[in-house]
């Protein structure tokens, strides 16, 4: 006999898993609104216990000590667990308490445990246990699922992450959840995928990993490469999808101090860049590409002259082959583009006296360049 399940909130039992399908069919290619918040069980929040920094280190094993309680339990059903984990700390991340705890119990039961949790659980807690004792084992049957509460990627994603990473398979589920996730929940299936996506993921990550969010300076340089950029943007003939890319990423890495990796960090930048203004001046004109150049150039302004593989005679070389093609696409647009407040602010900037590279004219050249090698 199983004892009496803990009571939960009365009301709407919709389980997670069934949300997020349920908005996965009205979002079917994106991600998912306001990463599918407000959950169902929405008078039930999840308690977040506060440690301190002496606790980290047991940080999950109230959670184990519930679950090693369960499993040794034989008449216990996974039902029992739905409402156990409000009173302890249950962290979204791999935790070592709780994978100790699914690796002492029976393989199966861990196993029908975690899918019903995760398939039929409508708390937080519960599920978010369930996600982590799929991610202790290795079975390519749950792949499905996994992905599926990924969808709920600020949640549930870094779990989801690491589950997939370990399964024969687990790679073109990241590559689906990656085209579906924003924000957080984007960042740790991006940073899996570049782990272990392969060539099969890199075409993706060429052309659509960096989607403009701020935090894509977390994984911009695992993109750089998982993806080998260097040579694809070397190549005699890359499409206008790579180009555009390529222009994001260089922008997010010019400015991407206490993130992730920049300019600095990067060994191939002189070559990339050197590439990326090369087809960048036999591209349409465009206002996203007047934006990227822009924001290329004023980096290149600001730049530190020491900087690794990028000496500041090629900095000056470059700086004028960008200037030369913001005249052009200004030249050849019967609209000068015109810079939003965030576009603006990407392009001008706080640059006191330093006028914006859109506008230096010819003239002006000899005197920036004096001023950034002097």
């Amino acid at each position: 006999m199983s004892e009496t399940p803990e009571p939960g909130p009365l009301g709407n039992q919709t389980s997670l898993y069934d949300h997020a399908l349920r908005l996965h069919r009205l979002h079917p290619d994106a991600a998912l609104p306001n990463d599918g918040r407000p959950y169902p069980v929405s008078d039930a929040p999840r308690r977040r216990i506060r440690e301190s920094q002496d606790d980290r280190r047991r940080q999950g094993a109230g959670a184990a000590a519930i679950l090693d309680a369960f499993f040794t339990r034989p008449g216990a059903a996974p039902r029992d667990l739905t409402w156990a984990f409000h009173d302890v700390d249950v962290p979204i991340h791999f935790n070592e308490h709780i994978t100790a705890a699914a690796l002492r119990a029976d393989l199966e039961r861990v196993q029908e445990t975690g899918r019903r949790l995760v398939r039929n659980s409508p708390d937080e807690c519960a599920t978010i246990i369930g996600l982590a004792l799929l991610a202790s084992d290795w079975d390519e049957q749950d792949i499905d699922l996994i992905k599926h509460i990924g969808l709920l990627s600020g949640t549930f994603g870094l779990l989801a992450a690491h589950a997939l990473k370990r399964r024969m398979g687990g790679a073109g589920a990241l590559l689906w959840l990656a085209r579906r996730t924003a924000r957080w929940g984007r960042v740790y299936i991006v940073e899996a995928l570049c782990e272990v996506g392969g060539l099969a993921a890199r075409p993706w990550l060429l052309r659509e990993a960096i989607d403009g969010d701020i935090l894509n300076g977390y994984y911009v340089g695992a993109v750089a490469k998982a993806a080998d950029v260097h040579e694809a943007i070397t190549a005699p003939d890359p499409d206008d999808d790579l180009i555009d890319h390529t222009g994001r990423l260089l922008s997010l890495m010019a400015d991407n101090n206490g993130m992730g990796q920049t300019w600095k960090g990067d060994h191939a930048i002189r070559r990339v860049l050197d590439a990326h203004v090369t087809h960048l001046a036999h591209q349409q004109p465009t206002a996203r590409r007047y934006y990227t150049a822009a924001y290329i150039a004023d980096r290149l302004l600001k730049a530190d002259p020491a900087l690794p593989n990028l000496p500041p005679d090629h900095q000056a070389h470059l700086l004028d082959q960008y200037l030369t093609i913001l005249r052009r696409l200004v030249g050849r647009s019967t609209r000068r583009p015109r810079p939003n407040r965030r576009t603006f602010s990407l392009v001008s900037g706080d640059r006191g006296s330093t006028p914006s590279p859109a506008r230096v004219t010819s003239k002006q050249l000899p005197d920036l360049r004096r001023r950034r090698l002097g």
